[in-house]
């Protein structure tokens, strides 16, 4: 995908500081949130037994629950405890023909995992025994590798603290 160059660049650039300029609160002055929080983040899978082993078998999270989807009769919900009291869930849609993966607009383009220093060294590790291709640390940004799921969904393990974005903290 090409990227942006020139004055259409300087004119993206302009817009997102007139943005934060109009938008970005100082941490000081934000209010809280009307929500206690994500719940759980649900994403569809194309198998659940390999969705499970991914998740669970490989990159350590546990699975807390597995039953029939209310909405579609066949059809798993499971959740997995990403830490935190975080839950990650996935639907299958059996006979449903669902395209492959595509980053588009409504697609979750990356869902980033805050880890520690060691659980990120163990897991860039695992990804390089088990031969997973992967992104990063690089473009400048040493503290994340990026790889995919079985289902295309992108994973990040971000070696940052909860609330904390490049260094500085977003939220108190």
């Amino acid at each position: 995908m090409p990227q942006p160059e020139g004055a259409e660049l300087e004119s993206i650039r302009t817009r997102r500081e007139e943005l934060r300029g109009k938008y970005l609160k100082p941490l000081a002055e934000r209010g809280l949130a009307p929500t206690q929080g994500v719940h759980h983040i649900a994403l569809v899978c194309r198998d659940v037994e390999t969705t499970i082993k991914f998740y669970q078998e490989f990159l350590g999270f546990p699975l807390v629950e597995l039953v029939e989807n209310r909405d579609y009769a066949g059809s798993s919900h499971f959740f997995f405890d990403i830490g935190n009291r975080n839950l990650l869930g996935f639907f299958d849609f059996p006979g449903h023909g669902h395209a492959d993966y595509a980053e588009t607009i409504g697609a979750v383009q990356h869902l980033a995992l805050s880890v520690s220093a060691e659980q990120f060294a163990t897991g860039k590790a695992r990804l390089e025994a088990e031969g997973v291709e992967y992104l990063g640390p690089d473009r400048g940004v040493e503290d994340s590798i990026y790889f995919r799921d079985p289902n295309g969904v992108g994973i990040e393990f971000y070696r940052e603290e909860l609330a904390v974005f490049d260094g500085e903290r977003l939220m108190s």
